[in-house]
């Protein structure tokens, strides 16, 4: 590789960065070529972004984003894939879905909202954590739940003393 190349391939990796706000550093070597569809398919059915990098040039990427990546060079160590993703836990899910067929990808670490996790024994974690969209169907439906009670509340006594006024009038008549 020439050093242009490094450097677009750099930049490329900075773009990347900036436009993904969670991404997770993955060992998925020994992999072999119908694995490693089957992970590219299912990532893309997820929504979720797969290179692999070379650890210099990554770490370079990494000093010249914007955050504090500084806790990742460490895991910056043998082979390295990155993924991109939207949804914090996504990239999670579809490694303990892939674990339960074999033993790789391995969680190496990952940037999930401005936190690092190191290790593979942090994928339950991250797995726990929610989306941007299941934090707000869950506070919407808290919201909902008082005002359905004082809406059925406030209806079921309506029902009675309408029910008991047509009683009252038909024994009128």
């Amino acid at each position: 590789m020439t050093k242009e190349e490094k450097n677009q391939a750099i930049d490329a990796l900075v773009s990347d960065l900036g436009s993904n706000a969670n991404f997770y550093l993955a060992d998925i070597s020994n992999l072999n070529a119908e694995q490693t569809y089957k992970l590219r398919a299912a990532a893309h059915k997820k929504s979720i972004g797969i290179k692999v990098v070379k650890n210099t040039l990554l770490r370079k990427a990494l000093e010249r984003a914007e955050g504090e990546f500084d806790g990742l060079y460490d895991v910056l160590k043998g082979n390295t894939s990155i993924m991109f993703s939207e949804t914090g836990n996504a990239p999670a899910k579809l490694i303990a879905e892939l674990r339960k067929k074999g033993d790789r990808p391995i969680l190496k670490g990952a940037w999930v909202g401005e936190s690092i996790y190191l290790g593979d024994e942090n994928v339950k974690v991250l797995e726990s954590i929610k989306s941007k969209e299941e934090v707000i169907g869950e506070i919407i439906g808290i919201l909902q739940s008082p005002a359905k009670n004082v809406i059925s509340a406030l209806q079921t006594p309506g029902r009675n003393i309408a029910g008991i006024l047509q009683t009252l009038a038909e024994k009128a008549e």
